[in-house]
């Protein structure tokens, strides 16, 4: 059985930090890597609230989506990763405002540590139309 994936890539997120894709496509589905508060244009992480590193995320999350063709309207899932559950509330209130209708299917979970540092991952799973 052949998959038919493809890797989809842009310089409006950052670059990958590893062996993996921005995101791979296989038919309607989209699979967005884990995305880090870093700022594409500096290439370094954003040393800022967790809003504002949220913000970031979110913005790295759309940007591959609409190179995949798609937008945040189109995420069926996400996965927040949080290295403090105390952000908890600030993170869904941001996170919120990029899905007022119809929020994905998602999961929140603590972890003792992400790359770079950072406090905050997302991944993300869109459905293209």
């Amino acid at each position: 059985m052949s998959l038919n994936k493809k890797s989809i890539s842009t310089e409006h997120a950052p670059a990958a930090i590893g062996p993996y894709s921005q995101a791979v496509s296989t038919g309607s589905m989209v699979f967005i890597s884990g995305q880090l508060p870093i700022d594409p244009a500096k290439g370094k992480l954003l040393d800022d609230t967790i809003s504002a590193r949220t913000h970031q995320v979110l913005r790295n999350l759309e940007a591959i989506a609409k190179e995949a063709g798609g937008d945040l309207t189109g995420v069926v899932k996400t996965t927040i990763f949080l290295t403090d559950m105390k952000d908890f509330q600030e993170v869904n209130t941001v996170y919120a405002s990029y899905f007022p209708v119809t929020p994905p299917a998602r999961s929140t979970v603590q972890v003792a540590a992400l790359p770079l540092g950072s406090n905050i991952e997302i991944e993300a799973i869109l459905l293209l139309s």
